[in-house]
């Protein structure tokens, strides 16, 4: 098959093209596909080729994700800024679901504590929710997108909903020092995501949640602790 033929053909046919791209970021050994198909010198800028086609299929697969609108430009490679929203997004979905579960909690305390734990609750509560705009903005930096909808929370979240009529004090605050453990220990699993891909900023404000969530986690371990021995 002579080279100017191939030229032709790739020249007149985007599928071909397409179809071209597509096999060169599947095959693991794309120097092997080109000798198939009686192309081999194609195969002479083999591997660059094929990681050029890999990059290029992975940026336009992030890129059909995004409306042109939205897709604000960032010195962070379009890999990066997507490994790094899938990292935070969840983490905004366990903000909104862990902030209502503290407000379900703080709304339904009982007992003779109540003032006390029900101060308490508000004030994690408050702390929650201030996470949500700070996290989803950042991803919107990066020139992500991130969650839309009470739907696309439920989908991401990983702390549980807690519908039960009552709840005793000392198990809601059990709970929620258990949820906020959980969250620390995701929110240090996204800040290496984010070291991965030299995300300073998000890194950073990753480390100043994972210090408030375990003051709560600390907070709540010490009021049960307290209201165990008192028994």
């Amino acid at each position: 098959m002579s080279l100017r033929y191939v030229a032709t053909v790739w020249r007149s046919s985007f599928v071909l093209r397409s179809f071209v791209v597509l096999m060169l970021f599947l095959c693991p050994k794309p120097a092997e596909l080109c000798k198939y198909f009686g192309v081999w010198p194609l195969a002479r800028d083999l591997p660059a080729t094929a990681f050029v086609a890999r990059a290029s299929y992975k940026c336009m697969q992030l890129r059909t994700r995004i409306h042109p609108a939205l897709a604000t430009p960032s010195d962070l490679a379009p890999e990066a800024a997507e490994a790094i929203a899938d990292a935070i997004n969840p983490l905004v979905a366990d903000a909104f679901a862990l902030y209502l579960k503290t407000k379900n909690y703080h709304w339904h305390m009982s007992g003779s504590h109540y003032r006390d734990y029900h101060l308490l609750l508000d004030e994690h509560a408050d702390a929650i929710f201030a996470m949500t705009d700070v996290l989803a903005e950042r991803v919107r930096k990066l020139g992500a997108t991130t969650v839309h909808s009470i739907g696309e929370i439920s989908r991401l979240q990983r702390v549980r909903d807690d519908d039960r009529e009552f709840v005793t004090p000392l198990d809601m605050l059990g709970d929620l020092m258990e949820e906020n453990k959980a969250f620390a220990a995701r929110q240090r699993a996204a800040h290496r995501v984010c070291d991965e891909h030299e995300d300073v900023a998000t890194a950073s404000l990753l480390e100043n949640f994972i210090d408030e969530t375990e003051r709560r986690t600390w907070f709540l371990y010490e009021t049960v602790q307290g209201a165990e021995r008192s028994r």
